[in-house]
């Protein structure tokens, strides 16, 4: 127990040492708050403007929600699509490898041109940048359901789309969830890409009005609301996933 209690408060305790280490360095070397602002001026400038950085956050995350969401439906059906056929696997999983690694911030000025200023860019961004991880690990899910299972199953009457649905679907949850948590991280990061080149609204849009101003505090202050925001939704999946899944976790929490 004490050991649980100890991993459960140890980001926090390793936080607190970050946030002093970091506000003794800035108030002991006299570093300039339009350079590198302190933990307590991010937070005066947090405070200050709370609102504007609400409005602005609430913004960012609805934008993210719905490129998210269409990253899931994408990313399920792809995955399922590439991992239920050795045909498919070998024809779109190479294609797709080598469209994920195009930069997807090349993509904004494309989108803009397509659908203008606007939460449309920053949706598209957020989706293509998330929904390959949870393509990638449906796929492997699927592709790698043990034969010999496949085999006992088909002897028992199983048809390939019962094997599926209802062994390699399955079978596939605790990798759909392990991608959300990365996707999701994903997600706000081109959200805010986005925002800082197509959108006239959103944290990224904050991040450029503060910087050009000189407010690095409200700056930093965007920044962390993003993390904030990122870190709540990962801790949200996480929960959800030791709750459907608990069955392929139980031996990683045996003392």
């Amino acid at each position: 127990m004490k050991r649980k209690t100890m991993e459960r408060w140890s980001p926090l305790v390793l936080l607190v040492i970050i946030v002093a280490i970091w506000e003794l360095i800035t108030r002991s070397f006299g570093v300039s708050e339009f350079i590198f602002p302190s933990p307590s001026r991010i937070w005066n400038q947090t405070l200050e403007f709370k609102e504007v950085i609400l409005g602005h956050a609430w913004r960012t995350f609805w934008v993210t929600m719905v490129g998210f969401g269409i990253a899931i439906v994408v990313g399920v059906l792809l995955g399922f699509l590439i991992g239920s056929s050795r045909m498919a696997y070998a024809a779109i999983y190479p294609l797709m490898t080598a469209f994920n690694a195009l930069p997807k911030a090349a993509f904004v000025p494309i989108l803009v041109v397509w659908f203008g200023i606007g939460a449309g860019p920053a949706i598209l961004t957020a989706f293509l940048i998330s929904f390959f991880p949870i393509m990638v690990n449906i796929a492997t899910g699927l592709a790698t359901l043990e034969p010999e299972l496949e085999d006992v199953l088909r002897v028992l009457g199983a048809k390939r789309w019962d094997v599926l649905t209802k062994v390699g679907l399955p079978r596939s949850m605790p990798y759909f969830f392990g991608s959300l948590k990365v996707a999701i991280t994903l997600a706000f990061v081109g959200t805010t890409v986005s925002e800082m080149t197509a959108s006239n609204e959103g944290i990224g849009y904050l991040l450029i009005s503060a910087g050009s101003s000189m407010q690095m505090g409200l700056a930093f202050s965007g920044l962390l609301v993003v993390g904030v925001m990122a870190m709540a939704m990962y801790e949200l999946f996480s929960w959800i996933e030791k709750q459907t899944t608990g069955w392929a976790h139980r031996g990683s929490h045996a003392e």
